[in-house]
């Protein structure tokens, strides 16, 4: 493809920047010991993640990516979750290799960024910045700062609209379904990691504009400061 020059360049957390899944699945399974319950397991915890961290306790108590647990166990189980992933939400997680080279390409080129996620702020901000990425995004926008969440096209529009920039010459970069749902919505263009969490199933299904195994591949999509 032709190389592209976004106004805006705008890129998810979990899954894209940093691998989060060690400390999610380390609350899943905290959780389902106080619980009675049994561990889930990383493995499965990987397949869970990319809707909040709501809907993962859901599908760890329900053990499967769809339904919803019963409302009187999902109560007992949610703060217990909360409490175990304020002190656990970046005690084991990584930046992935050839993230911070990517973001310091994107920033010696011009680009002005930003990052969007499901993730509460509550979460959002201390992985950031525990990782020593926070200072690089102009814009953070989580899971609860807009009504609505990825897929929904909302969280991207107001990151743009925050930005003073027009969708159809912004980027999105993200790993899930949710992310190229969110991006196509919107009127984004969309990149997409190889690497992160879709529920199991290939990103290139889900047609992004371009799949990369690494930021490190950015050059080859985009253009250079002039």
């Amino acid at each position: 493809m032709q190389k592209i020059k976004p106004d805006f360049v705008l890129i998810d957390l979990d899954g894209t920047l940093i691998d989060s899944v060690s400390d999610l699945a380390y609350c899943v399974d905290e959780m389902m010991i106080q619980l009675g319950l049994p561990k889930r397991g990383q493995e499965a915890v990987r397949n869970w993640v990319g809707n909040g961290v709501q809907r993962l306790v859901e599908r760890a108590l329900v053990n499967s990516v769809e339904g919803v647990p019963d409302k009187v166990l999902m109560d007992q189980a949610y703060p217990i979750f909360l409490a175990l992933y304020q002190e656990n939400n970046s005690q084991r997680s990584q930046v992935y290799d050839g993230v911070k080279e990517g973001l310091s390409w994107l920033k010696e080129n011009g680009y002005r960024l930003g990052c969007v996620t499901n993730k509460a702020e509550a979460f959002t901000v201390p992985l950031l910045k525990n990782k020593g990425l926070f200072d690089i995004f102009e814009v953070v926008v989580s899971g609860d700062t807009c009504s609505e969440k990825k897929p929904h096209p909302m969280p991207l529009l107001y990151a743009a609209e925050l930005m003073g920039v027009s969708p159809e010459n912004a980027l999105m970069i993200g790993d899930s379904r949710s992310d190229v749902k969110a991006a196509r919505a919107a009127s984004f263009s969309v990149f997409c990691l190889t690497y992160g969490y879709n529920h199991g199933e290939d990103i290139r299904d889900y047609q992004p504009d371009v799949v990369m195994d690494s930021f490190m591949e950015l050059p080859n999509y985009l253009e250079v400061m002039s």
